[in-house]
């Protein structure tokens, strides 16, 4: 977990070369540099970069996707797919901003009726 010293916020941040097999659950927001496999909930914002890579679901209040993501992701306000982004899978959100040149491959269902609460 970080901690910005200037705005005092914290996140927690997977960096590249780790690895998490399992289930993450997180009460803040989670960036993602390295890889998971498996299941992350996180009441926050998650932030998959460029070299990050997910296989499995994301279930979260906010994503903005700049690497990998191979699964289903269920965000419960905004999703940001970036220009260096890639989803794999099924997409549950109430919005999405998909940017030029990001790769999009699977469902897609949007609005807040469609969004189960993230847990």
């Amino acid at each position: 977990m970080a901690n910005d010293k200037q705005g005092g916020l914290m996140f927690n941040a997977l960096t590249a070369g780790s690895k998490i097999v399992g289930n993450i659950t997180a009460d803040s927001d989670y960036r993602i540099d390295g890889l998971i496999e498996g299941e992350l909930n996180c009441t926050g914002k998650v932030v998959i970069g460029e070299a990050g890579r997910v296989k499995g679901t994301i279930v979260c209040a906010n994503a903005e996707i700049m690497g990998m993501m191979d699964g289903k992701i269920t965000c419960h306000q905004q999703l940001s797919l970036r220009a260096s982004g890639k989803i794999q899978g099924d997409v549950h959100t109430k919005t999405l901003i998909v940017e030029p040149g990001a790769q999009f491959n699977g469902t897609c269902a949007m609005g807040s009726d469609r969004v189960a609460p993230v847990k």
